[in-house]
């Protein structure tokens, strides 16, 4: 069970034009994939199933929900919902996903990080926040960016909308603007297996 507990976290935050960079994310990986993929794209919960399954279709790695109270895995996707957070339990960690009575996001990006950056030191984490209105996930960000996590930024030249990375760029120390194209190398090479 050990082996398949993750010790690299990427975390991928999206909004409007974000659906087809996720997909391009995850057919990209590579076979030597190691990590675990925590995707929150904003989206209307009628329509999550349906972008579930679309991503199954496109991926080299298994995608799945994020659900109450199971168990994180190394080298799978996981798609969140509502309010879904990372808990570190027993040297285990656990999806906590909480229905909002109202939120102007769906799924919040700021739960997300916000409860990664509160994950023991040892784990390796990647923050990735792509094109999207508003400013979800910003303070998410400055969390990870502060306990000295990787944060990276959509830059405006490939951004479909150039809000929430604009406003990460003018809050978070220490991000990285990167082209899309250059995330996903970022992605894949955080993300392959240390050789033995």
């Amino acid at each position: 069970m050990k082996s398949l507990e993750p010790k690299k976290i990427i975390l991928v935050g999206a909004s409007t034009g974000g659906p087809s960079l996720i997909e391009k994310i995850l057919a990209s990986l590579e076979n030597n994939f190691d990590a675990t993929l925590i995707i929150a794209q904003h989206m209307g919960a009628d329509f999550i199933p349906s972008f579930l399954k679309r991503l199954t279709l496109k991926s080299n790695v298994p995608v799945s929900m994020a659900q109450e109270g199971i168990a994180l895995q190394n080298k799978k996707a996981y798609l969140t919902t509502a309010k879904s957070e990372v808990l570190y339990q027993n040297g285990h960690l656990l999806f906590s996903v909480k229905e909002f009575s109202h939120t102007d996001y769906n799924p919040s990006i700021n739960h997300l990080f916000s409860s990664c950056s509160k994950l023991p030191s040892s784990y390796r984490i990647l923050c990735v926040l792509l094109t999207g209105i508003g400013d979800d996930g910003v303070d998410g960000c400055v969390e990870l960016s502060q306990k000295g996590f990787a944060c990276i930024a959509q830059n405006k030249e490939s951004s479909i909308v150039f809000g929430m990375p604009a406003r990460a760029a003018e809050r978070v120390q220490n991000i990285t603007m990167q082209s899309f194209d250059e995330i996903l190398k970022t992605i894949i090479e955080f993300a392959r297996e240390s050789p033995c």
